[in-house]
């Protein structure tokens, strides 16, 4: 009999908690590391995408292997080896021996410990949380990613780096050891161990599993395409927020903050809407908002009427978010958690790489307004696609 909301999910959430401190610390602690040890735009741009190349090369092996192993003590050797690394790269900073290459390896190496011990967490909540508490569950995580992400970590990593540049590093091995053993408190909990099979072969009877799903193919392909537009949109969003609307850096500080309230008023409702909607209907608004969005942000130039559009685009974010995860959570059998979860996660880091890509290139050629209005025209064709499909998702 699965738990309810209790002692053992307020150990993973603690858990989730102090890993998001970490990796907030890490997101702005490593690129002003980079941008003293040089100057060049191309390394100083590449650290980001060192951190998330682990998704796009691990995201299947790393849900293969947390079906196959003890998901709680995968994620608790990954913790520990995550906090040697970044203890490492502490020492290294402190010392002055780091260097560029050291620090992309760090990253990359921290990238992949994110993708094995996301996934095995991921398989993890499902086994301490009953199904119909599952969107609370999910609403309180993304409520602590929202405020810990975007109120605390970023100015606590930017306030540590001026104070030693080690300390943020430090500060983060120091959170990936107490999430490690806040996971270790909590009941075992294995899967089943079924047959012993190749890899490979294991990774595609997940990646099968997702297609035959009609339901989940449907969101993950829908959200694989939604991320492309709103990837190229968002990707020179500094630019836009300065150039066309015109706004200072405190003003585009103040947008981000517009953004963040949204998210966690999103979270927050999540669950009521979430009790009183069939999840198709709940899409269905998602697809009008984000296509509305991308419409109020190509034409506007007014700072106040972009930041509430995107304060009410954040809640939108939230919602979607939760219900997607709950449709998941609900529908995936425990042993092929971590292989679905990986698919679902590679064909979603997947569209944000190619939008990213896209975005400067579509802002060069169409202004800045330019990647909104095909972000709009994209989520129009998309919304007129989905609308039917997604009654799947109520059954």
């Amino acid at each position: 009999m699965r738990a309810k909301i209790g002692a053992e999910f307020h150990k993973l959430w603690g858990a989730s908690a102090v890993s998001n401190l970490g990796d907030g610390l890490n997101l702005v602690a490593g690129p002003l590391l980079v941008a003293t040890l040089t100057t060049d735009p191309v390394l100083v741009a590449g650290a980001g995408l060192v951190q998330q190349l682990p998704w796009l090369l691990l995201a299947l092996v790393g849900g293969a292997v947390a079906d196959r192993v003890d998901r709680q003590r995968l994620f608790i050797l990954v913790n520990l080896c995550r906090a040697a690394v970044l203890a490492a790269l502490a020492l290294s900073v402190a010392t002055g021996t780091v260097t560029v290459v050291l620090l992309y390896a760090v990253l990359f190496l921290m990238g992949v410990g994110e993708v094995f011990a996301d996934s095995a967490s991921a398989g993890r909540l499902v086994a301490v949380v009953d199904h119909d508490l599952l969107p609370v569950a999910n609403a309180r995580l993304g409520a602590t990613f929202t405020v810990i992400n975007m109120w605390v970590a970023k100015p606590l990593g930017a306030w540590l780096f001026t104070l030693g540049a080690a300390l943020p590093f430090g500060v983060n091995a120091a959170t990936m050891l107490l999430a490690a053993l806040l996971v270790f408190w909590m009941r075992p909990y294995s899967v089943a161990p079924g047959d012993p099979k190749p890899l490979l072969r294991e990774i595609r009877e997940g990646i099968a599993w997702l297609w035959r799903h009609r339901a989940l193919r449907t969101l993950n392909v829908t959200m694989a395409i939604m991320q492309v537009p709103f990837a190229a949109a968002f990707a020179t969003q500094v630019l836009y927020a300065t150039e066309h609307l015109g706004l200072s850096a405190f003003q585009y500080g103040l947008l981000l903050t517009a953004y963040a309230l949204g998210a966690l008023l999103g979270t927050a409702c999540s669950p009521w809407l979430q009790g009183r909607f069939r999840t198709s209907t709940l899409l269905r608004a998602g697809l009008l908002a984000e296509t509305v969005t991308h419409l109020v942000l190509a034409v506007t130039t007014s700072g106040w009427l972009a930041a509430a559009i995107l304060t009410l685009f954040a809640v939108h974010a939230m919602v979607w978010g939760n219900v997607v995860a709950t449709t998941w959570q609900r529908s995936v059998p425990d042993r092929l958690q971590g292989r679905v979860g990986g698919a679902y996660r590679l064909a979603d880091m997947a569209g944000v790489a190619l939008g990213t890509a896209l975005g400067g290139y579509l802002a060069r050629w169409f202004g800045l307004a330019g990647p909104y209005w095909i972000a709009f025209a994209t989520m129009a064709l998309i919304a007129i696609f989905a609308w039917r499909p997604v009654n799947l998702c109520d059954s």
